[in-house]
């Protein structure tokens, strides 16, 4: 139910300021339970999709109260056609934060972070990103690498950043198959870690970034 209602939002087709139906209504058209579409409206009002005010009913919020990092909101928006803004705004998140954990993880981590990042990456080179396992991997590579910057904030980024890597990686994946093979980029950013050579680590991430960027059909890539 809540997805069914959040793809709707983010997808356009119900537009913030309109105000959705009451509780009895909706129920009753979509043939569930009130409990279950007022919960439904709890979690999405959580996400910030929604908000509700006394006398106004619960309408749709604008993007900017959205939960953008969120990772049901970054799969609904992914699951259909994102708009080009928000493909280059999730990559433009990523060449602010990665790069720089990238840096910080190579003065920082540990064996038991690079350990996690290496296994991962076994993992990916036998799964490959076109099965959930080898994303699945990918995902805990990233993780890891912003565990390992020992910040705590840069730490609580961790869960959207990864949802961000994993909804481009599916909705590419969609669009057609990923000839490039993304490992050995990937251990490079491992090495230059396990080396504790920052400067190599920002480089090798960033490049990994602008690779991933031309995995998408030129039309989609960024103008600047």
């Amino acid at each position: 139910m809540a997805q069914e209602i959040g793809s709707a939002i983010v997808s356009g087709r119900l537009r913030p300021g309109h105000v959705l139906e009451g509780e009895i209504e909706a129920s009753s058209r979509l043939n569930v339970s009130r409990s279950a579409y007022r919960e439904a409206i709890r979690i999405l009002s959580a996400k910030g999709l929604i908000h509700s005010r006394p006398r106004t009913g619960t309408r749709v919020s604008g993007i900017a109260e959205w939960h953008l990092l969120d990772p049901d909101v970054l799969s609904w928006m992914f699951k259909g056609e994102p708009q080009p803004e928000v493909i280059h705004g999730v990559f433009e998140l990523r060449k602010i934060v990665e790069p720089a954990a990238a840096a910080l993880a190579a003065m920082r981590r540990t064996q038991r972070h690079l350990d996690e990042m290496r296994q991962a990456l076994e993992r990916m080179a036998i799964f490959t990103l076109r099965a959930p396992e080898g994303r699945e991997a990918d995902n805990v590579f990233h993780a890891t690498l912003l565990a390992a910057t020992g910040n705590p904030f840069v730490i609580s980024m961790a869960t959207g950043v990864t949802a961000a890597v994993a909804s481009l990686t599916e909705y590419k994946l969609r669009l057609g198959d990923i000839e490039r093979d993304p490992v050995n980029d990937h251990y490079r950013v491992y090495d230059a870690i396990a080396a504790k050579d920052a400067v190599e680590a920002e480089k090798t991430m960033a490049r990994l970034i602008r690779l991933a960027i031309l995995d998408l059909p030129a039309k989609l890539w960024p103008k600047r």
